[in-house]
C-alpha cells in the first residue's frame, strides 16, 4: 500500500525510514548494525550515497541522504536488496537465539512477494523532501534525539551508531556530509 511519501526528485535531499518487518528488534545485535554501516560505506564509495544524519534503532533507521548520480531509489533498492542477503547469513551462520522465531516472522512477511521465500526490510522508505534548512535542521534534531528519546542514552552523542557523533566531532563508525547547522546536545 503506498503512502504518498516517495522520491519524486532524483537530486533532492531526503529524510528516510528503513523498517524491519514485524517490527523484529534485529538492530540490538551489534553484528546488524555493522552489516548496515559496511553497506552505507559500500554505497558512498561505489554509488555516489551522501549520508547526512543517520541514526540505528532496535528495528528501524533514520537518515538524512541524498544521491550524487540521481538514484537515490535504486541506491536504496539494493541497499536493502544486499543487507538482507547478509542478514540472512548471519542468521543462519550464527548461534542466535531468536533464530527461528525471526525465520517465522520474514517467511511470513516474504510470503506476500512473488518469487520471494523472506522479507527483511518494509516496502515502504517515507521518504519525504527536505526543502528548507530549518526542516534540515528539524529532521537531524529528530535522529539525533531518537536514543535519548528512546531512554537509551542521556546525551545524543553518546549513541554510537548515530551521526551525532559526527557532528558533536567525536570518533565515529562512519564518515558522514555534516550539514551546516549548530550542534547542541538537548
Amino acid at each position: 500500500m503506498s503512502t504518498g511519501y516517495k522520491i519524486t526528485e532524483s537530486d533532492g535531499l531526503y529524510f528516510l525510514t528503513f523498517q524491519i518487518v514485524g517490527c523484529v528488534d534485529l538492530f540490538t545485535r551489534k553484528v546488524y548494525r555493522d552489516i548496515v554501516i559496511e553497506s552505507f560505506k559500500y554505497c558512498h564509495k561505489n554509488k555516489g550515497f551522501e549520508l547526512y544524519a543517520y541514526v540505528i534503532m532496535s528495528n528501524h533507521i533514520h537518515l538524512l541522504a541524498r544521491s550524487q548520480t540521481g538514484d537515490l531509489s535504486g541506491i536504496i533498492r539494493d541497499f536493502k536488496n544486499h543487507t538482507s542477503k547478509n542478514f540472512l547469513e548471519v542468521l543462519n551462520d550464527t548461534i542466535e537465539s531468536r533464530r527461528d522465531w525471526m525465520r517465522m516472522v520474514f517467511e511470513y512477511h516474504g510470503r506476500f512477494k512473488n518469487k520471494q521465500t523472506f522479507q527483511i526490510w518494509t516496502h515502504e522508505n517515507h521518504a519525504e523532501l527536505v526543502y528548507s534548512q530549518k526542516f534540515i535542521e528539524q529532521k537531524i534534531e529528530y535522529i539525533h534525539n531518537n536514543p535519548v528519546r528512546a531512554g537509551i542514552v542521556e546525551n545524543p552523542e553518546d549513541y554510537l551508531y548515530s551521526s551525532a557523533r559526527n557532528y558533536a566531532d567525536l570518533d565515529s563508525v562512519i564518515e558522514i556530509f555534516k550539514a551546516e547547522i549548530l550542534w547542541k546536545t538537548i
